[in-house]
């Protein structure tokens, strides 16, 4: 990987690691679906992890439609991220004992060897991203501003950080 493409997985993985948590996307027939899903790692390679149920209707959607959108949203830092990517079912007990949280627990009781227990890999292709460097305050300062003059409120450089990255 090019000293270019680690920093900006270094920054999406910074943000991510932030959030946590993410809606991701998968299509059922013509339909798109989403559900809120824990993201346990984006790992070196940049793919990131889920623990799923095998037989949940997602992973059926994602063995007939692979490509899938995760997005990322902390309303509180002002921070945004949507990736896109390939999903795949992932078989590997080697990955699940690194990956495990006890809080699982809740969802495979029978704990790392639930017979339901699997995991899914999104490999990314695609990703843009939005991150505020103002504060609240100043960001609703400066539209309250433009609203009192009649003005469009304009964002100046350096107030928000937004990148779109080919992965």
């Amino acid at each position: 990987m090019t000293q270019t493409k680690n920093e900006e997985l270094k920054r999406l993985r910074e943000l991510i690691e932030k959030i946590e948590l993410a809606m991701m996307v998968t299509q059922d027939g013509e339909e798109l679906r989403a559900r809120p899903m824990t993201t346990s790692q984006m790992d070196e390679s940049g793919h990131l992890w889920f623990f799923t149920n095998e037989f949940s209707s997602k992973t059926g959607e994602i063995l007939e439609q692979d490509e899938v959108n995760l997005s990322y949203a902390d309303k509180e830092s002002n921070s945004y991220v949507s990736i896109g990517g390939k999903a795949s079912l992932v078989h590997d007990q080697n990955k699940v004992n690194e990956l495990w949280n006890p809080i699982l627990k809740a969802w495979f009781p029978e704990g790392k060897e639930d017979p339901d227990l699997a995991l899914i890999r999104v490999i990314p292709h695609s990703a843009e991203f939005w991150d505020s460097n103002s504060s609240k305050m100043v960001q609703l300062f400066k539209i309250s501003k433009a609203i009192l003059k009649g003005e469009s409120y304009q964002q100046q450089a350096g107030d928000d950080e937004n990148a779109k990255l080919d992965l």
